[in-house]
């Protein structure tokens, strides 16, 4: 129970910054929104145990930042080149993550990466379709993702 006030307490605060009035009447409204937004996702807050290896989610993260750095100056010597060779494309990729959290953590690790964007799940939860700058080898961006973000996020967490 303190932890859902505790939650409500920071959302109040943050709707008074955001609404820039911290009048009684704004923070009693964010508080009352707050608590309604807690209510409708309450069973997605109770914890959930994922084994966590910290070594190995020390080598994610540092495998994140260094695939941000090479992702960002390859976009970037593509955006500043006269004429832009591209082939944006689609692919499909094979999942094999299998958790919420796993799926969730790869698609958000590939969107934040610089030129690539998770699109879709399947339904089934075994495709993740995902949008390239540069598709002209779909395979080869399989492959890294395999052999980089989704190895590690299953070394980090099973």
């Amino acid at each position: 129970m303190t932890k859902f006030l505790t939650i409500n307490l920071v959302f109040t605060a943050i709707w008074g910054a955001i609404s820039a009035s911290f009048s009684p009447a704004n923070l009693i409204l964010g508080f009352a929104v707050g608590a309604l937004s807690l209510f409708l996702i309450r069973r997605e807050l109770q914890p959930v145990a994922y084994p966590v290896r910290p070594i190995k989610l020390f080598l994610l993260t540092a495998l994140f930042f260094k695939e941000l750095a090479i992702s960002a100056t390859k976009v970037a010597l593509l955006v500043i080149q006269p004429k832009m060779v591209l082939k944006p494309g689609i692919f499909a990729y094979p999942l094999t993550v299998k958790s919420d959290f796993e799926i969730a953590l790869l698609a958000n690790l590939i969107t934040l990466t610089p030129g690539t964007l998770s699109v879709d799940v399947s339904d089934d939860r075994r495709t993740l379709y995902v949008h390239a700058l540069d598709c002209a080898d779909p395979g080869g961006l399989r492959r890294d993702i395999a052999n980089g973000f989704e190895r590690r996020i299953k070394e980090a967490f099973e």
